[in-house]
């Protein structure tokens, strides 16, 4: 028999959020905390973890442009513009291997998705999808019909702003192991 473990982590994003753009210093031990999550049978424990990064892009005495990671603890503000990138970490700190961990992550509101920049665990071959109808379905390429100047409907890609959620799909987490995944946003 097939178990699926689903945990969302939908709380700590917006906890995320929160600190990130109304900088709300009672939010910070809960952000820095992680969330535990556990299979209350087999007493098999995964505890998952939200951190987030501001871009920071700085440029040398010849021009060249650099890019790098800030790490975002505490009070701190953000602007329309930024990118931030949220790398989520689950520990399997149980003795037993976890199957079919599934992490949900809605796009934090003000915020959004950057295509093609979700990064699934590749050594636990971790499926990436996504939804655009607010977590009800999820798929690898989100389209959208658009009906064109002629009246003819077509199926395209969907934008960026469709976005609402991420799904990372894990086969397995093996026991006392780590498997993360991230993606990137940008603030509106």
């Amino acid at each position: 028999m097939k178990r699926s473990y689903l945990f969302g982590l939908g709380a700590v994003t917006l906890i995320a959020s929160a600190i990130v753009v109304a900088q709300i210093p009672a939010a910070k031990n809960f952000f820095q905390s992680g969330v535990n999550a556990q299979n209350v049978q087999k007493q098999q424990k995964v505890t998952l973890q939200l951190d987030a990064e501001k871009q920071v892009i700085a440029q040398d005495q010849q021009g060249k442009q650099s890019k790098s990671w800030q790490a975002l603890k505490g009070q701190v503000s953000v602007q329309p513009g930024d990118v931030l990138r949220y790398t989520i970490s689950g520990e399997n700190i149980s003795d037993k291997q976890v199957k079919n961990l599934t992490v949900n992550q809605p796009i934090p509101k003000g915020m959004e998705f950057v295509l093609k920049s979700a990064v699934g665990d590749v050594k636990s071959n971790a499926k990436v999808t996504y939804s655009i109808d607010a977590g009800r379905s999820f798929v690898e390429n989100p389209t959208v019909k658009v009906t064109l100047p002629n009246g003819k409907v077509e199926t395209k890609a969907a934008p960026a702003s469709a976005y609402t959620h991420i799904r990372m799909e894990i086969p397995s987490v093996e026991a006392k192991s780590v498997v993360k995944g991230s993606y990137q946003v940008q603030v509106k």
